[in-house]
């Protein structure tokens, strides 16, 4: 039998692709968001801008389900492209609005835009790649993602510094969208049996656990077997409690960083950088760990050996942060935060892969929506516990929060059941 052919690894490198710009267009917002020109433009303080970047989180995670559930449904290729174009365009209409309420808007329909993209490359995956190489593939993918991370804030405060406004920098990341959508579209199949590059070996290679290599669309998203699953809603609880610990580095850092340490722009987005660039490196070791957890000790144990871990180490970083004055050694701190949740991404994306089925996107987007509910409470509380309980501004009880919400992920992890499958 000839050697597989290598279509998957084009569709494993042009959804990474579609994940950097994902990140890029989501995570500039958080240096525009701390700028006076901006904040003045709309008349908002610390509320308004927390309300204008969480509103992204609510919306996305309104239409994580129903977007993951089209793309089983009518197809990764056809969709995700949308999807791309639809968030570039939204990308470009956040500079060019008005009033706070049309800002508002624009920043919710770019949620609902981005919704699918995970989901989708879930989905898309579980087609692609067989069980025991999707931990690698999800952290490659998920990599792509947090690359975006790294390259928005200290790209987007350098434009910004030195040479475009605001509304330029968002016209500039949404048109780049139009070529991303155009590549996605033209190296991606549904699977290896429709791709004119893979041979028989590669789609045998790829065949999914009953043996289909393209088993036919689901029917309608499982909502009642969702609903019933007891592992599925401790994924859920974990997702969230998560998003609560980590959403902080992409929202809310760089204004803590301008404010209560008094860091210049420049210096702030090189901060946020190489927090993110932290996650990154989780994401590499986290991939290869999942797929050696998984032959060493089965998907279940190894699935929970590696999140507990990541998870206690990332509250403990938090509780460190308590005693700590310095903005580099803060900094130190977040960075273990981002590599913990990073190296934890690659067994959630699996596990949701492990249960899925036919569905896979749309129980990919069930957990995520949940985690996405959790970006959303947190943003907006955090000006809310600034406002009521800290009383030497130095953050500490938000970070008591943060600490608290990843023990409780942690918790969560030990319950989680990857051998039954959502159908």
């Amino acid at each position: 039998m000839p050697e597989p052919t290598r279509a998957r690894y084009t569709i494993v490198a042009s959804t990474t692709l579609v994940a950097v710009l994902l990140y890029l267009d989501r995570i500039c917002i958080a240096e525009i968001a701390k700028r006076d020109d901006f904040r003045a433009a709309f008349e908002i303080g610390d509320k308004g801008a927390g309300l204008f970047m969480s509103v992204f989180f609510f919306a996305y995670a309104l239409a994580q389900v129903p977007a993951g559930w089209l793309s089983d449904r009518f197809g990764a290729r056809g969709m995700l492209t949308f999807y791309i174009l639809a968030w570039s365009i939204c990308t470009v209409l956040t500079g060019l609005v008005g009033g706070f309420a049309m800002l508002i808007a624009a920043r919710v329909f770019f949620g609902f835009a981005q919704a699918g993209c995970y989901p989708t490359s879930g989905g898309l995956l579980k087609r692609w790649i067989p069980v025991d190489g999707r931990g690698r593939a999800s952290a490659i993918v998920s990599m792509g993602g947090r690359l975006g991370g790294v390259i928005a804030p200290v790209l987007t405060a350098w434009l910004l510094a030195d040479y475009l406004k605001w509304q330029h920098v968002l016209l500039l990341y949404g048109t780049s969208g139009i070529f991303v959508a155009a590549l996605f579209w033209r190296n991606i199949r549904e699977s290896p049996a429709v791709h004119p590059h893979a041979n028989d070996a590669e789609q045998a290679l790829a065949a999914d656990d009953e043996g289909e290599a393209n088993p036919g669309p689901p029917p309608w998203p499982p909502i009642w077997p969702l609903i019933k699953s007891g592992s599925m809603w401790l994924m859920c609880l974990l997702q969230f409690a998560i998003n609560v610990g980590w959403v902080f580095i992409v929202s809310w850092l760089p204004s803590y960083m301008k404010d209560i340490h008094q860091v210049s722009e420049k210096t702030g987005g090189l901060m946020t950088t190489l927090v993110m660039s932290a996650g990154i490196c989780g994401l590499l070791l986290g991939g290869p760990l999942a797929d050696w957890l998984l032959k060493r000790f089965g998907a279940r144990r190894g699935r929970t050996l590696q999140l507990v871990g990541a998870y206690v180490c990332a509250a403990l970083a938090y509780g460190l942060m308590l005693r700590l004055s310095s903005p580099w050694a803060i900094v130190g701190a977040l960075g273990v935060v981002a590599f913990m949740t990073d190296l934890s991404i690659p067994p959630i994306w699996a596990h949701m892969m492990d249960v899925g089925g036919r569905n896979a996107a749309a129980v990919f987007g069930w957990g995520n929506m949940w985690g996405n509910f959790g970006a959303f409470v947190c943003i907006n509380l955090v000006p809310q516990i600034n406002e009521r309980f800290d009383q030497n501004q130095d953050s500490h009880e938000a970070f008591i929060l943060f600490a608290a919400a990843f023990v409780i992920a942690a918790l969560a992890a030990l319950g989680l059941n990857p051998n039954r499958t959502i159908e």
